[in-house]
């Protein structure tokens, strides 16, 4: 058992996706089963949101998480990222953090789907049946992906894929649920959810699929060109040192 507070796990979730970022600390108590299902209520959860490019940065939402929190960075027994697909940019930055992290304290760190993100949010704002979560690609297209909320929790019941506007405005003219940031003004029949850090931890603790760091990508369906700076290698392993993997990616030609 971990000391500090008498909680079992502690997992720092970010989601930097969209133009609302989140960091999120979540505390489970309890002994937690192999297969736990979604998780919307773990004992305790703190949650930092910003939208655009804030005022704290990066490290500072990390910082005021934990402190909110009262959590120390090396008591983090996972860290999970929210991995896209949305601003490339964005979810790289919360990758190179998480390579950060993992470098300087082996956490074990996981990738999380943003649309899963979405669709675990409707769930448990109580939505049930067939949704479809979707996030703005640019260049006139948009990623959808199809999910079936139930009481067990939600499924992926339809494949990641790149369309047109018309073909999501068609959803919606059939009575399909549609939700995902900041979509109400293209289609006004759907439903504007985030993706949340709080959400990507409660999903990360279901799951077994922890990854090498320099292994994990974001979700992103076209071709990209970015470059990639090696990671600050440290043996401190202080927030100053993880922060320095912020900016050792970036993308090139945006």
């Amino acid at each position: 058992m971990n000391p500090s507070g008498g909680f079992l796990m502690k997992i720092l979730a970010l989601e930097f996706s969209t133009a609302q970022r989140s960091a999120a600390v979540l505390s489970w108590a309890k002994k937690i089963p192999t297969e736990t299902g979604l998780q919307c209520d773990p004992e305790r959860t703190s949650e930092k949101i910003e939208t655009g490019f804030g005022s704290a940065g990066v490290m500072g939402l990390i910082e005021g998480v934990l402190g909110e929190a009262n959590v120390e960075p090396e008591e983090i027994d996972r860290v999970a990222v929210g991995i896209g697909p949305g601003s490339y940019s964005g979810v790289r930055a919360a990758i190179a953090l998480a390579q950060g992290w993992q470098l300087a304290r082996g956490t074990p760190i996981q990738g999380i789907s943003s649309m899963e993100s979405i669709a675990a949010q409707c769930h448990c704002e109580g939505i049930r049946g067939r949704m479809h979560a979707v996030v703005d690609a640019q260049r006139g297209e948009f990623y959808t992906d199809q999910y079936e909320l139930s009481i067990e929790g939600c499924s992926e019941t339809g494949p990641l894929r790149l369309v047109t506007r018309a073909e999501v405005e068609l959803l919606g003219s059939k009575g399909e649920m549609v939700a995902g940031p900041e979509i109400t003004g293209w289609f006004p029949r759907a439903r504007n959810v985030f993706p949340r850090a709080a959400i990507v931890g409660g999903i990360a603790l279901s799951k077994q699929n922890f990854t090498a760091g320099e292994k994990l990508e974001p979700i992103y369906l076209r071709e990209t060109s970015f470059v990639k700076s090696p990671l600050v290698r440290s043996a401190a392993g202080s927030l100053g040192d993880i922060g320095g993997a912020q900016n050792s990616c970036h993308e090139a030609g945006t």
